[in-house]
């Protein structure tokens, strides 16, 4: 069975969809084994003007659908059902004829648009040769000219020259908006955006979803967001369908999906992602397990395994999309959606309550730091020229930041991409003497230890890396890959062995894998591999680099929940570098805000998220998504102009006054300080702030706020107790 009739239940509102996909299946064939069913007889219509978002864990089948509506998928690929677009079907049609609609009328935006932009063209030429493609009356020059119309509509600094630049010379953001200026060239009816914020900064991410708006709002576009960010869809959807094992499994507005869902797995995904507002306060709920294989799919709902309130009837019948409750256009896949709608099953009762996290180590002065970093600077030589290179110019990519680290306590490392995050923990990690300043590891100078010392002390300090599967050999097995640092050591065969099971029982796996590769391991479980080898030496500090970033949110609770229990059962002191500020705020005790390789804020996590005192600080919490539609609607975001500076440039003053929405706001006089005094951190209340007018900081959101009829005046700030709809206990 199908959900056709709920699809059509869904354009019975008087006006035709724009887009309609009916009973829509693609399957991969494979040369040995089972064919792969990607995408499962999913319906659903797109109105002109609407936002559909389309969520779902990694491998539910949202870019194949997507691929399918622009007939993009492999020759391969086989495809039922339909896809009509305005009337007419696309699947009936053949290459030339999408060719002429695709483009035109159904855009798209990648997930990269590194890999989508041709490299050896400039942007603005491949702007003009997408609007010369259908429109053959236009001249060249005016088609270079409207391609920097659309540089600048899509806020490209410098378009003119920006134009004549090629891809590799644009940051990530600067891409992702030259894809959409692309996609918005020929005022398309629909435009689907594939992950179009995955991998940027939060401040670069609002930039990018203000962006569509925008284009949503100029060409009365449709859009179709495909993300796995439920933060996202909440501040810009009308309508959310969520996937599952290449099936809709619920579908209906952004608040009903958000605060009554009616599926087991909708209230999973929601219980499981933290919210900057009130993470820290509350352990995440994990979505245990992982996905079916979409080549051996199990008999009745596929998500039977890992749902808690599964019964027997669930093994056997797989359910359609059904109205369960009193709104008819809000439909769910699971034979116990009556139950949750009528509220005979409360959410709560679904997954367990989240548990309150412990106390925070109280600040202790009279203690030894775990790691102390003081005055730290790194800089590097820019160098041109091969035969006889010469030295152009400077890289400053840590200039002088300080920091410490109690025994006991998190600290989060925060900032956009390029503002020296990295940088920082690998000197930490690398042990030698920095070019200025100084590193203590346990009240011990890096740079004046032995080369024997310095094999003791790189003991008390390990790292977790961003992409698990690419700091582990894949040709180990990971009994090996996680007892590698004993080998080192010289610790005995039995003892390595012995510590390769209690390590893997730590972090939550089974000690009978051992003898498995990495690549037979999910997402999560080789980031526990990973966690798992840095606790091998047992140290006392772990520097954590982006650990949860590539994780579906199902997966990062249960990552996020380890480390937390493993700092409180070995009393561990955490250095955690990230970009997502929610997650951030759960685990951390401290944070430190750095741009351009300096620190411009830092203090007590709670203090600096609630009262940020910098602009940039404030920038950074008002552009990172919530997932509570009332929230997003209320807030009011601080978007910054263009990209961050590159370090290589010479900024007097404060370098963030180039982005600074609080430098504008200044008379002449005070702007004057700004441009020639360089400020350094000085104390406010229990944080530090690198800002001359950090008092007057509230006047970038009053400002913010008065001219933007489309937010109120809040800075978005709540009590930790006051949980949105899918977080209370009812």
């Amino acid at each position: 069975m199908t959900d056709t009739r709920s699809a059509t239940m869904l354009s019975s509102t008087g006006r035709s969809p724009l887009l309609s996909v009916r009973d829509l299946s693609v399957t991969f064939p494979q040369r040995d084994g089972a064919p792969v069913r990607a995408v499962r007889g999913i319906s659903y219509d797109v109105h002109e003007g609407e936002f559909l978002g389309i969520v779902g864990e990694s491998g539910s089948g949202k870019s194949v659908s997507s691929l399918a509506v622009m007939g993009l998928l492999p020759s391969n690929a086989q495809v039922e059902g339909d896809i009509l677009y305005d009337g007419r079907s696309l699947l009936g049609m053949n290459d030339g004829q999408l060719s002429k609609i695709r483009g035109a009328e159904l855009a798209m935006v990648f997930q990269d648009p590194l890999s989508a932009l041709t490299p050896v063209y400039t942007v603005g030429d491949q702007i003009s040769e997408g609007l010369r493609l259908h429109d053959r009356a236009l001249s060249a020059q005016a088609a270079q000219a409207r391609s920097v119309e659309l540089l600048k509509l899509v806020g490209i600094p410098d378009a003119e020259r920006r134009a004549r630049a090629y891809p590799h010379e644009f940051s990530g953001g600067m891409r992702q908006r030259a894809m959409i200026a692309m996609a918005i060239a020929n005022d398309p009816r629909v435009i689907i955006a594939d992950e179009p914020t995955t991998a940027l900064d939060v401040t670069i991410q609002a930039q990018i979803l203000e962006v569509l708006q925008k284009a949503r709002e100029v060409t009365g576009a449709a859009v179709v967001l495909i993300t796995h960010d439920l933060g996202v869809v909440a501040g810009h959807a009308d309508r959310v369908a969520v996937m599952y094992a290449g099936k809709l499994v619920e579908r209906g507005t952004v608040d009903e999906i958000f605060h009554d869902p009616h599926m087991p797995y909708t209230v999973g995904l929601l219980r499981s992602v933290p919210n900057m507002q009130t993470a820290g306060s509350h352990r995440l709920v994990p979505l245990e397990g992982r996905p079916p294989s979409l080549a051996a799919l199990p008999k009745g709902c596929p998500f039977a395994a890992r749902c808690p309130i599964a019964i027997d009837a669930c093994h056997d019948i797989e359910p359609v999309l059904e109205v369960h409750g009193t709104v008819p256009d809000h439909v769910a896949a699971c034979i116990r959606s009556g139950e949750i709608a009528s509220g005979a099953l409360a959410r709560p009762d679904i997954f367990p309550r989240p548990e309150a996290l412990g106390e925070i180590p109280p600040l202790r002065p009279d203690v030894t730091p775990a790691v102390e970093v003081t005055d730290l600077v790194k800089h590097f030589p820019l160098m041109k020229g091969s035969v006889f290179p010469r030295r152009v110019g400077t890289v400053r990519a840590v200039d002088g930041i300080s920091f410490s680290i109690q025994p006991g306590r998190t600290m989060g490392l925060v900032g956009e991409s390029g503002c020296g995050k990295t940088t920082t923990i690998l000197e930490i990690m690398e042990m030698v003497a920095p070019q200025s300043g100084s590193i203590r590891i346990n009240g011990t100078d890096v740079a004046t230890v032995s080369r024997k010392d310095k094999a003791v002390l790189r003991k008390g300090i390990q790292i977790v890396f961003q992409d698990p599967m690419g700091a582990i050999d894949p040709r180990l097995p990971v009994g090996e890959v996680i007892t590698e640092p004993l080998l080192v050591q010289g610790v005995p065969r039995a003892e390595r062995d012995r510590k390769m099971r209690e390590l893997l029982d730590l972090v939550g796996l089974d000690p009978n894998m051992s003898d498995r590769y990495p690549h037979e391991f999910s997402g999560g479980q080789r980031q526990r591999i990973g966690i798992a080898r840095a606790l091998a030496t047992d140290p006392a500090v772990v520097v954590l680099d982006e650990p949860v970033s590539a994780l579906d949110v199902s997966i990062q609770a249960g990552v996020i929940n380890l480390l937390e229990d493993l700092k409180e059962r070995l009393g561990l002191s955490f250095l955690f570098v990230a970009h997502d500020l929610a997650v951030v705020r759960q685990i951390a005790d401290d944070v430190s805000v750095m741009y351009l390789g300096r620190i411009v804020e830092q203090g007590p996590v709670d203090e600096v998220f609630d009262d940020p005192r910098h602009p940039y600080t404030k920038a950074l919490i008002s552009a990172a998504p919530i997932p509570d539609p009332r929230i997003e609607r209320a807030r009011t975001r601080i978007l910054l102009d263009g990209d961050l500076p590159s370090p290589t440039q010479e900024i007097s003053g404060c370098r963030f006054r180039t982005r600074c929405p609080l430098y504008r706001l200044l008379p002449d006089a005070d702007r004057r300080r700004c441009d020639n005094d360089d400020p350094g951190l000085r104390t406010q209340a229990h944080s530090q702030v690198a800002c001359h007018y950090a008092e007057r900081s509230d006047l970038v959101l009053e400002t913010v706020s008065a001219g933007s009829p489309r937010t109120s005046p809040t800075d978005g700030t709540m009590s930790p107790g006051a949980l949105p709809d899918h977080q209370r206990e009812d």
